[in-house]
């Protein structure tokens, strides 16, 4: 058995589950790497990463590498020691870091691969409608998530479960594939399973204005689909008109009511607590929204003091 020595990479809050859950099973975190502090917000002052909080938090050794090549990078990830590197929701290393410890460098990918394999998977298995996801851990190599296969943990998907939810859980599924993995690689017992590509692979691709937008003219439950699968972050969206205005809206919560109608597609109905929108094969009902310069809020608080009118239009 060989004691592991493990530097951990990763930025999101979702990485931080994973780091937190490998400290608190008692393994050597000898260094971190996140990525380097970005201005947000209005003031565009320096935001740091969830991880990099974490790491300050916890005393651990931080590096925050622009250039994953630099020499003075390579120098010091090197002289930390490590034998192991494990990561999460970071971005492509160099085969000149993943080749660097000698047990490897292993990957946590918040899907069942080859499906889904990029920047998105949680998000995207929701949008298709999966019933099951899951986590997978693999040996990273020079291509993005297509690396030999550890071990593989499955789930549920609930019909109302938002992306948020999903993410939540997989932090905790993922926590445990990762200590399992990594009791695989102290033990010598590690064993790997190569992904075999063919044409039906889904892809989880980089979220984007165009691929957030509401199309109406879908199914209600494609539609609903995209609203959770979206929710909290970075929400679906579109265009609310009425009497010559119109809003940008971000849509967080929806519900699906399957009733024939004659309405055209996209006519926003409302009363004083109810919205929906007429799709073809029934309505969305929108429980929560935000529009531009107010809040996220449920929909009857905002019908509380906005009324559209009968021409109002979801597009």
């Amino acid at each position: 058995m060989e004691k592991l020595r493990i530097v951990f990479m990763g930025t999101p809050e979702f990485a931080v589950g994973i780091l937190d859950t490998i400290i608190k099973n008692h393994y050597e975190v000898v260094g971190v790497i996140t990525a380097a502090d970005k201005p947000a917000g209005r003031g565009q002052k320096l935001k740091y990463s969830a991880v990099k909080e974490y790491a300050l938090d916890n005393n651990l050794k931080l590096l925050q590498p622009t250039n994953l090549k630099d020499e003075t990078f390579l120098a010091e990830l090197q002289s930390l020691n490590a034998n192991l590197q494990v990561v999460v929701a970071f971005r492509m290393l160099p085969e000149v870091v993943w080749r660097m410890p000698k047990l490897g460098t292993f990957n946590l990918h918040a899907s069942l691969l080859p499906n889904y394999r990029g920047a998105a998977p949680i998000n995207w298995a929701i949008i298709n409608g999966e019933s099951k996801t899951g986590v997978t851990t693999f040996f990273i190599d020079d291509k993005i998530d297509t690396g030999a296969m550890i071990l593989s943990k499955e789930t549920m998907i609930g019909s109302e479960e938002s992306a948020g939810e999903l993410h939540n859980r997989l932090m905790t599924i993922g926590s445990e594939a990762v200590i399992a993995t990594l009791a695989l690689i102290e033990n010598g017992t590690v064993t790997t399973t190569i992904q075999v590509d063919n044409a039906d692979i889904k892809t989880a691709y980089k979220l984007n204005k165009d691929n957030c937008k509401v199309d109406w003219h879908k199914s209600a439950a494609e539609i609903h689909n995209l609203i959770r699968g979206l929710s909290p972050y970075p929400a679906a969206w579109c265009f609310f008109k009425d009497n010559g205005e119109e809003w940008n809206v971000k849509l967080y919560e929806a519900k699906v009511i399957s009733e024939s109608h004659a309405l055209p597609v996209g006519q926003l109905i409302t009363t004083k607590k109810e919205m929906k929108v007429a799709v073809k094969d029934g309505f969305i009902q929108i429980l929560s929204l935000q529009l531009p310069g107010k809040k996220k809020m449920a929909a009857h608080e905002l019908l509380n003091g906005v009324s559209f009118s009968e021409r109002a239009q979801a597009e």
